[in-house]
């Protein structure tokens, strides 16, 4: 059941199917208690008029022996107020529902006999009536009755009526169900063989209906399919000018490739970059080694620890590049900003530190001490590299921001160059030696920090001509 249930058109044509069968049932019972009251009112009416007839008959002084009543062959009794039978029809063999099982009329009581239950018993015997009126209330009620051999259902009306001669009577006159049941069992014949023809219609229906609207999704999961068996992350899957939710599936699907594709090109571009800054220091190194192990009087040993701190510091670079690429929160400490950018600026020559705020005034963010430490060092790095003479790291608050600038008195960047330069591995001074300029990954570094911890990194025009480096992240 599982398996048949495994896809979703599967499981729409059932879910359809089932709410029309809910409903299709519920709608055919309505119709047929509702066919079944009026059909059964319908009787009751008929059996009325019939008892009706006969009441006018006799309160009109007509004899038992000249009533119509084997009219339309329906069964007519007229009972007394004794309960006795005093006229019936000819046909009539066998009757039930009316509460005088007799079908041959018994001998009238004498006036005398009549006499004797007259008086103050018309309120037992029902409404008050005046001789020759025919009483409003009628009482309905079912049973069955033989006419001629055949037996049938019927609906019986009784009809109280007040003779001059004859008290109190009642006639019972009944109208076949026969009717009734037929149209019952052809409306319900009907719905049993249509249901479930219009059930496999609207089955069948829904199971094209979602096979055309799921078609486009197919064409998705084919395509996904293709591009991962293939690895080509340049594919697409089609979208669909149908400007629905699969339309929207298939072009959030497609934007999802296109940020992987950018991922993957970016790690390959990475992993390429990182060998080749690599390469460098160990082929210089393992050049000095050979050497050394050659000529012993040869060794420059300055140079081999110089190109090992370079590949520590490039390695430890990487390393921290491949955390936040991995997506490591960073702690929640709170960071006092002034604090650390004076602990960075200690010992270096030429770096002021300003607090714009002043000292009782602290600019304090949540984040990782290391990690916004190692942002200031790589910008004070940078800005060492390339100013004349000073150095100047500010702090201070602007609104629900903690804002540090680092600016230096250099040549600045190229407006068209602000962004490119915190790309990896870029340097803007390709005659520049890999000693003095680094491998490119300081403000690459700096900027993924920033992103990390809900801030920003940018670079203006400095007030003394050089570079200004702002450090914007959202104060604790």
């Amino acid at each position: 059941m599982s398996r048949l249930l495994g896809s979703v058109r599967a499981r729409a044509t059932l879910g359809a199917t089932l709410v029309v069968a809910v409903a299709l049932v519920a709608a055919g019972t309505a119709v047929l208690l509702s066919l079944r009251s009026n059909l059964l009112g319908e009787a009751g009416t008929q059996a009325e008029r019939s008892a009706r007839e006969v009441a006018t008959e006799l309160a009109v002084g007509t004899p038992y022996a000249d009533l119509s009543l084997d009219v339309d062959d329906r069964p007519v009794q007229v009972v007394d107020e004794d309960g006795t039978l005093v006229a019936a029809g000819e046909d009539l063999e066998r009757i039930t529902g009316t509460g005088v099982d007799a079908v041959k009329p018994q001998p009238a009581a004498s006036p005398g006999d009549a006499g004797d239950d007259d008086g103050d018993d018309d309120e037992d015997a029902g409404e008050p009536l005046e001789p020759g009126e025919i009483g409003e209330r009628t009482t309905i009620s079912d049973g069955s009755a033989t006419i001629d051999g055949e037996t049938e259902d019927y609906r019986f009306a009784a009809v109280p009526v007040e003779t001059e001669d004859r008290g109190r009577l009642t006639v019972y006159a009944g109208a076949p169900l026969s009717a009734e049941h037929g149209a019952v069992n052809t409306a319900l014949t009907v719905m049993l063989i249509g249901f479930p023809v219009l059930l496999a219609v609207v089955g069948w229906v829904t199971w094209l209906v979602t096979r055309r609207a799921l078609r486009p999704v197919e064409g998705i999961r084919r395509e996904m399919a293709a591009i991962t068996a293939s690895e080509d992350l340049a594919r697409r899957v089609p979208v669909p000018g149908t400007h629905d939710e699969v339309a929207r599936l298939a072009s959030t699907t497609n934007e999802t490739l296109a940020a992987l594709e950018a991922s993957v090109e970016r790690q390959r571009r990475f992993v390429a970059d990182a060998s080749h800054e690599l390469r460098s220091p160990i082929a210089s190194l393992r050049t000095q080694l050979e050497v050394a192990a050659a000529h012993p009087e040869l060794l420059d040993l300055d140079g081999a620890v110089e190109d090992t701190v370079r590949l520590q510091r490039l390695a430890a670079d990487l390393l921290l590049l491949a955390r936040l690429d991995a997506g490591e929160r960073p702690a929640d400490a709170r960071v006092d900003l002034a604090v650390l950018a004076r602990e960075e600026a200690a010992g270096r020559a030429g770096v002021s530190v300003r607090e714009e705020g002043g000292e009782t005034d602290a600019v304090t963010v949540a984040g990782s001490r290391g990690q916004l430490g190692r942002v200031l060092a790589n910008l004070l790095d940078n800005a060492q590299r390339h100013a004349r003479s000073a150095v100047v790291v500010s702090v201070r608050r602007d609104g629900g921001l903690a804002v540090v600038g680092v600016a230096d008195d250099g040549d600045g960047v190229p407006e068209a160059d602000r962004e490119r330069i915190f790309e990896r591995f870029v340097r803007l001074d390709d005659a520049r030696s890999r000693d003095d300029g680094g491998a490119g990954l300081g403000l690459a570094i700096a900027r993924d920090v920033a992103v990390r911890h809900g801030g920003t990194l940018t670079v203006h025009g400095g007030p003394a001509g050089g570079a200004l480096f702002e450090l914007r992240l959202p104060a604790a």
